[in-house]
């Protein structure tokens, strides 16, 4: 019973660990249970992250960095889907198909910069492959013509080695074969000998083909018979190859002859394509129009040298060659047809006959015209020549590369030549201009002066010369010489200008010239001669030379218009012309006549502010030194200024004759001249420096004289048109500036200065008398006299 109750005893406490036990696995297990699912969801956002991160390190990465694992030769896409997509869920490969799509996006824009940035490299690239391939087969033909002749003398050795050993043997054979009973095919075999003979000296070419072909085919149905002797087949055989390789010489020697006619020829080639010997029949075709090229292109030239005319020999010589090309190429295409190894020959020998044609003219015709200048002989050849040229594009012989390039060095020399030979003619003619406007010589035998303005002789020439050069570049076009003819023709405009500006009297130009002892012009002594360069100048830059370029221009427009009428299309009204170009080379031009207009605005201020002693007639004395008298001084405008009314209105009225229709100019002209001596006084350091701390402070007298002085060349600039705003600022700028420096006195500026319809009644009154309109019966004045002074009051009181 004890042992039974101890039994007991540990089966209960054996019940009650495992119960203990129990209690602490449940919560072991929860806990094994939520760390595995911890760390499930650990791994799971650090695989997002690590997508995330991997997707944001590839979109940082370059273009080609990200693409490298796709250039690999080696790549896989279903092994690189099932890396890349085993393991992922539904988002990540929503994700993953996002950034493909974005990176094809990207390389697609990639691969299209590419294109662009590259495309004349491609397109250079795809021209010399096309020149390789020419190549090629070029030396495809060579390798074939030199196959043909290496397999005819192996034949022609083996045939002579067959008769050098079975000779006595085939004669005795060949006795005892006419003793014996022959077949007929042997019968005609035979007789073939003598009748090919017969053929060939009667030079049947046709009869002579049928004979060697049927020949042949007897001669394989007689192998294949057991009956015929093998020494008589071997024998026949020798002797058609030896009437085959005589009927091929006397074809080539045929074609080989000038005297050949067309049709002939062409049999001739024909027969000896049949032969089997096809590059050498194509060789030799091309060799006998040439052949006649040669020799006619010497009687052509002989021609030339006794009766001249280059002109005339370009466009006979032209004619000829290319006619000549045409009929090989006819020639070529109707035995041959279009095999690629024959066309290929074909190619290459019209660009040597043409690059041979283009150096003769080149060397004959244009060489000379280059050198002098003769860009109209240049451009003649080169539209003749095209014109021929383009006559074989529909046989697809594209020759005009060849020209363009070879005849492009004398076209260019030619036209630098030229504009050459405008400076020099104008700068000839302008050291003897007399600078007197007259209608142009051509235009005046012409009956035509009406619509055709004044200009100088040198401008005349200028002028000719230039609408010449430009007509010259029309037919030029493919050569693409508009831009540089528009430069080179400004350029010369240029110099022309510095010429017109040499002739101003006292210009720094004429100065360094005649330092340095070099050419300089005719002077322009007289105020009408200057308008005259001034005339020359705006005439060219705004009207003639513009409207010679637009003739230029508008001939190249239609040329792009015709290239790109597809494009144009698709956009709409928006067409390529040229209109941005032509305003920036007007803007240049107009850059040069601004050049010529502030000499003549300096020489003319410079005349009126100093004396021939170089003495100023403009300077801070006239006001200071009017506060000396304590009496009220009789007001009137001071001298300098009277002088600048009466140059002004003097040179307006000579403007107003020589710019009929162009009024416009001649008022920006005398505006300029205004802004340029008013600037001066604006800009004068000692003037002002003598005003706001001289010996002598600016007094009432003095302010008000200078305020006077001013309001009236703002009325009169006013009047006359030729008042800027920047002249108005900079009027109102100095009478402030004087303002400030009689306040620096002490004194009150406002309370000494009249009022402002006093200036404005003083300076009307000044400009009638200046002008002579003025009716002042009590005033004893000299109206003619620009430097006399009157009283204010008084003329006030007489106008009313």
């Amino acid at each position: 019973t004890t042992k039974d109750q101890s039994n007991q005893r540990s089966n209960n406490n054996k019940k009650k660990t495992e119960e203990k036990k129990q209690i602490h696995l449940i919560p072991f297990q929860q806990q094994e249970i939520f760390r595995s699912h911890w760390c499930e969801m650990k791994k799971e956002a650090k695989r997002e992250m690590s997508i995330g991160d991997s997707a944001e390190l590839e979109e940082n990465l370059p273009l080609k960095d990200r693409l490298k694992a796709f250039k690999s030769s080696s790549f896989d896409p279903d092994a690189y889907f099932t890396t890349r997509c085993q393991t992922m869920n539904e988002k990540e490969i929503r994700h993953l198909c996002s950034y493909l799509i974005e990176l094809k996006k990207a390389s697609a824009e990639e691969m299209r910069k590419s294109v662009y940035a590259n495309y004349a490299a491609f397109i250079r690239t795809s021209r010399e492959i096309t020149d390789l391939e020419g190549q090629l087969l070029s030396m495809r033909n060579l390798l074939s013509n030199q196959g043909g002749l290496v397999h005819a003398l192996n034949e022609q050795v083996r045939i002579d080695s067959l008769w050098v050993g079975t000779d006595q043997t085939l004669k005795e054979d060949l006795s005892q074969i006419d003793k014996m009973e022959l077949s007929k095919t042997e019968e005609w075999l035979m007789e073939f000998s003598n009748t090919l003979d017969v053929l060939l000296a009667e030079r049947r070419m046709d009869e002579v083909m049928n004979a060697l072909l049927k020949g042949e085919m007897l001669v394989e149905d007689a192998s294949d018979t057991p009956e015929t002797n093998p020494k008589f087949l071997v024998a026949m055989q020798a002797s058609i190859t030896e009437q085959r390789m005589r009927f091929a010489d006397q074809l080539a020697e045929t074609i080989s002859q000038p005297s050949t006619r067309r049709s002939e020829l062409r049999s001739a080639v024909q027969a000896l394509k049949r032969l089997g010997d096809g590059p050498r029949a194509h060789t030799l075709l091309l060799q006998y129009h040439q052949k006649k090229l040669q020799s006619s292109m010497r009687n052509i030239r002989s021609c030339n040298s006794s009766h001249g005319g280059g002109g005339t020999y370009a466009t006979v010589l032209s004619q000829f060659v290319f006619s000549t090309i045409a009929r090989a190429a006819s020639d070529c295409m109707s035995v041959f047809g279009d095999e690629p190894a024959y066309t290929s020959e074909l190619v290459t020998w019209a660009v040597k006959q043409t690059e041979a044609f283009a150096l003769l003219l080149k060397r004959h015709v244009l060489a000379s015209s280059a050198a002098t200048g003769g860009l109209r002989v240049a451009a003649d050849c080169l539209q003749v020549c095209l014109g021929h040229c383009s006559l074989l594009e529909a046989q697809g012989l594209a020759l005009s590369p060849v020209l363009l390039r070879i005849f492009r060095s004398s076209v260019e020399q030619a036209f630098h030549s030229n504009l050459k030979k405008i400076e020099h003619s104008t700068t000839a003619l302008a050291v003897s201009d007399d600078w007197v406007l007259s209608f142009s010589p051509a235009n005046a035998a012409s009956n035509s002066v009406g619509s055709q303005p004044k200009l100088s002789s040198s401008a005349n020439k200028f002028n000719s010369m230039a609408q010449e050069f430009l007509e010259d570049i029309v037919p030029l076009e493919c050569l693409h010489l508009d831009g540089p003819a528009l430069e080179g023709v400004q350029r010369a405009f240029n110099s022309y200008v510095d010429l017109l500006i040499q002739a101003l009297p006292g210009s720094t130009e004429t100065e360094d010239h005649l330092e340095g002892c070099g050419r300089i012009v005719q002077p322009a002594e007289t105020e009408i001669q200057q308008f005259a360069l001034l005339a020359n100048a705006s005439l060219l830059a705004d009207e003639l030379l513009p409207r010679a370029a637009m003739k230029l221009l508008s001939s190249s427009n239609n040329k792009v218009d015709e290239q790109q009428q597809q494009q144009q299309s698709k956009r709409g009204s928006e067409r390529p012309s040229h209109l941005p170009e032509q305003r920036e080379w007007k803007r240049k031009l107009q850059r040069s006549v601004d050049r010529l207009r502030d000499s003549f605005c300096r020489l003319h201020a410079l005349e009126l502010i100093f004396t021939d002693e170089g003495d100023t007639n403009l300077n801070a004395h006239i006001y200071t030194s009017m506060d000396d008298h304590t009496e009220e001084p009789e007001w009137f405008p001071s001298p300098i200024f009277q002088l600048v009314f009466t140059k002004i209105t003097t040179l307006a009225s000579i403007a107003t004759d020589v710019f009929v229709g162009r009024e416009r100019f001649a008022t920006v002209l005398l505006m300029r001249l205004m802004e340029t001596i008013i600037l001066w006084l604006s800009d004068d350091q000692a003037f002002w420096e003598e005003i706001e701390q001289g010996a002598k402070p600016l007094g009432p007298f003095g302010l008000q004289q200078l305020y006077l002085d001013m309001e009236f060349v703002l009325i009169f600039a006013s009047q006359g048109r030729y008042l800027s705003r920047s002249l108005h600022q900079v009027i109102k700028d100095i009478i402030a500036r004087a303002i400030d420096a009689a306040a620096a006195t002490g004194v009150d500026p406002y309370s000494v200065l009249p009022e402002e319809d006093w200036f404005n009644e003083v300076s009307q009154i000044a400009i009638k008398m200046l002008t002579g309109k003025g009716n002042f019966g009590s005033v004893e004045r000299d109206v003619a006299s620009p430097t006399a002074s009157i009283s204010a009051s008084s003329v006030i009181s007489d106008a009313n």
